[in-house]
């Protein structure tokens, strides 16, 4: 059992190194976090893109429950992307208007909180991808600055208790931890 993060910027490279990290595994299962968009066919193309890539024997897995998938028995667990999760779990919360600044923030919601639990607890061996946002232009509107903070946050989160974390820069991954 190991936890590790792979995260990076927009267009890094950081899933192809994700995959790469299980790339001799006989089983994966990929779990793919982002919401359904069907009226987007630009994030349709990329999530084709990713299905290309992945080896044919690896199972696909569209959810969002990744406390389902954390606590249960099974082959390594590819999570591509923590922030495509935080995204999801930020729409389905309704964290993303001004009433939301009356409830914790979304990297302090009892949702985020057990995945950071759960994380810490595994019994899997998991690779989870996320964007690396704290090295990014400002967002000019609030609730871009609120998913920019809440990632930030649960990505430190992850990373202090993963075995392992890589930042993927252009394609390059180091080793951070």
């Amino acid at each position: 059992m190991s936890r590790v993060l792979v995260i990076g910027g927009s267009r890094s490279g950081k899933s192809v190194f994700a995959e790469s990290l299980l790339a001799d595994a006989t089983e994966v299962e990929y779990v793919a976090t982002a919401a359904a968009r069907p009226d987007d066919e630009e994030w349709a193309q990329r999530i084709a893109g990713h299905r290309d890539r992945r080896p044919s024997h690896w199972r696909a897995v569209e959810t969002g429950d990744l406390a389902a998938v954390l606590t249960a028995d099974g082959p390594p667990v590819l999570v591509d992307s923590i922030t495509a999760w935080l995204a999801r779990m930020m729409d389905e919360h309704g964290c993303w208007t001004a009433a939301a600044t009356d409830r914790p923030p979304p990297a302090h919601s009892e949702w985020a909180e057990q995945l950071c639990s759960l994380w810490g607890s595994t019994q899997r061996h998991v690779v989870a991808v996320s964007d690396e946002v704290g090295s990014g232009v400002v967002p000019g509107t609030e609730s871009g600055r609120r998913f920019r903070d809440a990632l930030g946050e649960l990505n430190q989160q992850l990373a202090a208790t993963a075995d392992e974390v890589h930042l993927v820069v252009a394609g390059i991954p180091l080793r951070l931890k």
